[in-house]
């Protein structure tokens, strides 16, 4: 048998521990290439991978955004959503802080804190997702409503 070359992050712990179905999908990380990188690399549309954005509202309380690699958030339309003035990314150090990985490799599974999580709504559209597995280089394929599931995200319309 195979050894398996999983990397066992926080993110691939809770998965198994939930008994999320999965593709590892490892590639060459690429400092500041961002989903298209990842999307090339994996051969794959890159609207099928998924971003995991921290942001955080006035009050510095955190949340998680996903978000589909070739589109943007609308933090005016987030704010509004959410009831509060505004939402903002939170620098790199502080969205490592909160989630427990580095920027780069930040994902929505086994956060450090517990953060409230919204997902682009079309996100649940698609057959399969590419989402960060808690390591740079290192994507996991999933069904987005697995994700949805397991994330108790509240699905929303926020993407540019």
């Amino acid at each position: 048998m195979a050894k398996d070359k999983t990397p066992v992050t926080p993110a691939i712990r809770l998965l198994r521990e939930q008994r999320v179905t999965f593709e590892p999908r490892p590639y060459s990380y690429e400092e500041k290439g961002g989903t298209a990188v990842s999307a090339r690399e994996l051969g794959v549309d890159e609207h099928a991978v998924i971003k995991t954005l921290i942001m955080e509202d006035e009050n510095h309380s955190p949340l998680i955004v996903l978000m589909h690699g070739d589109r943007e958030v609308s933090t005016k339309e987030l704010a509004r959503i959410l009831g509060v003035k505004k939402v903002q990314p939170c620098t790199p150090e502080t969205a490592n802080r909160h989630s427990g990985y580095l920027v780069g490799g930040t994902s929505p599974f086994g956060t450090r804190k517990p953060m409230p999580v919204y997902m682009e709504e079309t996100i649940c559209e698609l057959p399969r997702i590419y989402i960060n597995g808690g390591k740079r280089g290192f994507l996991v394929e999933l069904d987005p409503r697995d994700a949805q599931r397991i994330l108790e995200a509240v699905l929303v319309k926020v993407g540019i």
